[in-house]
């Protein structure tokens, strides 16, 4: 852990994440409350979460090869860049009063195709500057950072939106873009570009055009995929744990409101209680995973997950509520770290981009369903029921991260026939 801590570059990465997130958890919390105070309306809620969700499945197919072949903290500057300037537009027309709820769900699309493009991005450049005996503290610290940042975010606006409003809360978001940006300005100077196999990287330069080493370069991650049985099954319980996480946001906000009658401070402590849950991962996380490998940390998660998201609707008491995510944000933080450092351990770092964005192309295919049906469910026959549903995706994950399957012996690429169409 020392090890990670004395890299300036890595150090300059988490400080930029941990800002960033806050800025981006506190967006996120103030508009699912300004749109459900808005509308009393679960299924908008969905619908919220559903159209963050669609420019992932336009921009995935695409963005692990540009991943691949760019610079890294250049992209994630640029993504960052693009995100403020958008944010601080609406954020003026909130302070002037002519927000309305379609303009934050334009905002919301902006906002998330930035977002799925960004994590997995930041993602490999977390591999391409950590030590390969690192991964787990690395993923910790990102996890922390990103977690952290962004549900204690949550616990904020459920305390001080009242006071500051929708407006205060993207002016805060708008400056942290901006000190996000500081920090990746100072990680390096010059253009970094991945090195590729040599006898790959000068075929591709000599025999293809653009659109045919794209082409080529998407084939050569499905192939990889396709001989490696253990990093598919992974693959398969992180798309349905994001999925699941990030359907999560229809529903604690009326759990709240409708369940608990505690408003947004109730809203904010429920966040407090998943963020604080998530922090404290971070400090028994790499020992767990030492101890047991790292699928079987991710099923362990996977079914404490289920069972608190099958309980909670069930709770009459903030406090109990508040305990009970807690525990959801202790496994949400373990399940990540498990997952992200088992992918960076097998998947090689000129393949990272298109592997991520393959499982979270399914994942979002995944949440725009999920989305839509956790709302209706919950706004027409129950909040309960929307609660089961994601459990049962986490319940799913479990299944996928314990079904039996051999650690491969080595993460070297498959060899794939260049130039073939």
């Amino acid at each position: 852990m020392r090890t990670i801590l004395r890299k300036r570059e890595l150090r300059l990465v988490f400080m930029a994440n941990l800002v960033s997130m806050l800025g981006s958890g506190m967006n996120s919390a103030a508009v699912t409350w300004f749109v459900l105070q808005a509308t009393h309306s679960e299924m908008a809620l969905g619908t919220l979460v559903m159209v963050q969700t669609i420019p992932a499945v336009i921009m995935l197919p695409f963005t692990g090869v540009i991943i691949d072949r760019e610079d890294r903290r250049r992209l994630v500057i640029f993504l960052d860049a693009a995100r403020a300037v958008f944010i601080l537009v609406i954020a003026t027309l909130t302070f002037l009063g002519r927000v309305h709820v379609w303009q934050l769900y334009a905002m919301a699309v902006f906002v998330s195709a930035g977002f799925w493009m960004f994590w997995p991005t930041v993602t490999a450049l977390i591999q391409e500057l950590t030590p390969d005996a690192e991964f787990v503290h690395a993923n910790s610290f990102l996890l922390a950072g990103v977690q952290g940042g962004w549900l204690l975010a949550g616990a904020i606006v459920g305390f001080t939106y009242n006071h500051v409003g929708l407006g205060g809360v993207l002016l805060i978001d708008f400056s942290t873009y901006l000190v996000s940006i500081a920090c990746y300005l100072a990680v390096r100077k010059g253009r970094h570009v991945v090195a590729r196999p040599a006898l790959l990287h000068e075929q591709a330069l000599t025999t293809e055009n653009a659109i045919r080493r794209y082409w080529r370069e998407l084939r050569e991650g499905m192939h990889y995929l396709r001989g490696n049985r253990y990093v598919v099954l992974l693959g398969i319980s992180s798309a349905l744990f994001t999925a699941a996480m990030l359907t999560q946001g229809v529903v604690t906000a009326p759990l709240s409101d409708r369940i608990l009658h505690a408003g947004s401070v109730g809203y904010g402590w429920l966040n407090a209680g998943w963020a604080v849950g998530a922090l404290v991962s971070v400090f028994y996380v790499a020992s767990l995973i030492r101890r047991l490998r790292s699928r079987t940390v991710v099923a362990l998660s996977m079914a404490l997950l289920a069972g608190c998201l099958a309980s909670a609707p069930f709770t009459r008491w903030v406090a109990v509520a508040v305990i009970v995510y807690f525990i959801m944000g202790s496994g949400r933080g373990i399940a990540g770290v498990a997952i992200s450092s088992a992918l960076m351990e097998q998947v090689p770092p000129q393949l990272m981009g298109r592997v991520q964005n393959t499982f979270y192309f399914a994942a979002t295919g995944l949440q725009i369903a999920l989305a839509l049906l956790v709302g209706a469910a919950a706004h027409h026959a129950g909040l309960r029921y929307g609660f089961l549903i994601i459990g049962a995706v986490y319940a799913a994950g479990f299944v996928s991260a314990a079904w039996p399957a051999k650690i491969p012996t080595t993460a070297a690429v498959p060899p794939l026939e260049v130039g073939a169409d």
